[in-house]
């Protein structure tokens, strides 16, 4: 059964955390150089791949005894809100302009740089800590793939705006302090039960 609940707390978490990453950044500059859809549309499409792959991680994590996971996931979520607390800015790669403008060029490039350039991402970790917690795929799935969606439509669309307004630290500490919640409330459970 889809629970919005759930789905909201997990587009909150990954927005906050994916926003400050390079995937908006990412979206800027080939928003910057073209078409904003065809770009969208690549991007769109490894992020699903991505929270697919995520979510079946965390299904197979949700077999295990729940104290277990519930500590796993807990110090998960504190690893996570460390690399954002800790984590150096590292300079964006320059990205090779495809030859020409056409949907299968762009999108195609907008795909492969994500496919490859968020593989293992803490995003793609801590949605499948998420689909542990909730034990409810599709929920964990929607709220994942709008968030991971929402910023990459941000990135594209207007990152340089939302940069000049929220400052990125503020945006990195909110994702760390979300996490450390979370990874409270997981480890509670899991001395609790």
């Amino acid at each position: 059964m889809f629970s919005f609940t759930v789905a909201a707390v997990v587009f909150g978490v990954v927005f906050l955390a994916e926003l400050p990453d390079k995937t908006a950044l990412a979206g800027l500059m080939l928003g910057t150089r073209y078409r904003a859809s065809y770009v969208f549309a690549g991007v769109a499409a490894a992020f699903a791949v991505h929270v697919a792959l995520a979510i079946a991680a965390g299904s197979v994590l949700s077999l295990l005894p729940h104290r277990l996971v519930q500590a796993v996931v807990g110090v998960l979520f504190l690893a996570g809100a460390a690399v954002l607390l800790f984590k150096k800015d590292e300079d964006e790669d320059e990205v090779k302009k495809p030859a020409d403008q056409s949907f299968w060029k762009v999108s195609g490039a907008g795909f492969m740089m994500i496919l490859v350039a968020e593989f293992g991402d803490l995003t793609q970790i801590m949605t499948a800590n998420l689909a542990a917690r909730y034990d409810d795929p599709v929920s964990v799935g929607v709220g994942a793939v709008l968030a991971l969606w929402a910023v990459a439509g941000l990135g594209i669309l207007g990152g340089r705006t939302l940069m000049k307004y929220v400052p990125l630290k503020l945006i990195t500490k909110v994702a760390a302090a979300v996490m450390v919640l979370l990874a409270g409330f997981s480890l509670y459970e899991a001395i609790v039960g």
